[in-house]
């Protein structure tokens, strides 16, 4: 019967390069710099190489009772903006902490039994995108925890928001200024409260504008590109038997669908329908038309979140333990022609 191979250790790696069990943890946590000679971490490096070491993270979190790990639970990280998201994350954790992703389906909250699962992982902390106040409450415990982009949760829990109202007002006002007087609203399935928000907020202020927005011109589906484009396909001949002219959309992957969807009917947008959406992801800009949406700064967000959760961990109360980052709209070809901006 064959053994289990050996478990490599940080003093078989010290006694292989001739060095201290110390200077084997600093390098091998990436930790060296301007305390380890060129030539020592070197030989730590090559020593690690042949003796197939790693850190044992999980043994050093029962030892410690925590681990360096924080984990930042999002959906459907192939979506541009959440990796501007974890860029912004980083930015901040640096080398002390390592970043763990769990990723939920596309678009869904998180499950907060599924997420208690991970805390047997011990991680230093939790980075949570648009969890609901049931899911917090659920997961209620002496973790530091800090959302994200969850702006109905009570104001005790350390959170980074954005200011989609805004931006989705910012949208029907654009709307009114090219003299749309009758609109619809692609909303998102996932039932998260930034979504709701952003809806509730485009219908608010297209009452305030004169702009109606009839119950039936209103509907839904997941953040995916097909399955927009589908519904999209499904419901545009009613919608435009109502008079609609204008199109707002909950997030840019919804209003990439109508994009799709349109070339196919032979639908000129802007001329016959302006189309806005929301995230101003990086190929919103290059698509064609480029699509007109609002920019939300993913980036600073996962950094301020981070710059939070920080502060936690060093035993501090966060300067703003709720903050809320500014929206802009950026005009582009799929509401206005060139020409006329």
């Amino acid at each position: 019967m064959k053994q289990p191979a050996r478990r490599v250790t940080a003093a078989m790696v010290a006694e292989h390069a001739g060095v201290s069990t110390a200077t084997v943890s600093l390098v091998a946590n990436g930790k060296s710099s301007g305390r380890v000679s060129k030539k020592n971490e070197e030989r730590v490096l090559e020593a690690i190489r042949e003796l197939g070491y790693y850190v044992d993270s999980i043994g050093s979190s029962l030892a410690k009772g925590v681990s360096s790990l924080v984990i930042l639970v999002a959906p459907d990280i192939s979506n541009p903006f959440f990796a501007k998201v974890i860029t912004g994350v980083r930015s901040v954790l640096g080398n002390d902490y390592q970043l763990l992703l769990s990723v939920t389906d596309a678009g869904l909250s998180p499950s907060a039994a599924e997420t208690r699962r991970l805390l047997g992982l011990r991680p230093a902390g939790l980075l949570v995108h648009a969890p609901t106040q049931e899911f917090l409450d659920d997961l209620a415990g002496p973790l530091p925890l800090v959302a994200l982009d969850a702006p109905r949760i009570d104001e005790s829990i350390p959170a980074v928001n954005m200011d989609v109202a805004q931006g989705a007002e910012d949208v029907v006002a654009h709307f009114a200024k090219l003299g749309h007087t009758k609109a619809a609203y692609l909303d998102a399935s996932t039932g998260t409260d930034t979504l709701t928000v952003r809806r509730e907020a485009f219908l608010a202020a297209a009452q305030r504008y004169g702009i109606e927005v009839l119950p039936s011109s209103i509907d839904s589906c997941m953040i995916d590109v097909k399955v927009a484009s589908e519904l999209f396909e499904q419901r545009w001949d009613s919608w435009r038997a109502d008079g609609v002219t204008a199109l707002g959309c909950a997030t840019d992957n919804h209003a990439f669908g109508v994009l799709h969807a349109a070339r196919k009917l032979g639908l000129d947008i802007p001329s016959q329908l302006a189309v806005a959406g929301f995230d101003d992801l990086p190929y919103s800009a290059t698509s064609s038309p480029g699509i007109t949406s609002v920019r939300l700064n993913a980036t600073e967000m996962g950094r301020q979140a981070a710059l939070k959760l920080r502060e936690i961990l060093d035993g501090r109360s966060p300067q703003e333990l709720q903050s809320t980052l500014p929206s802009s709209l950026m005009v582009r070809g799929s509401t206005q022609p060139e020409g006329a901006r």
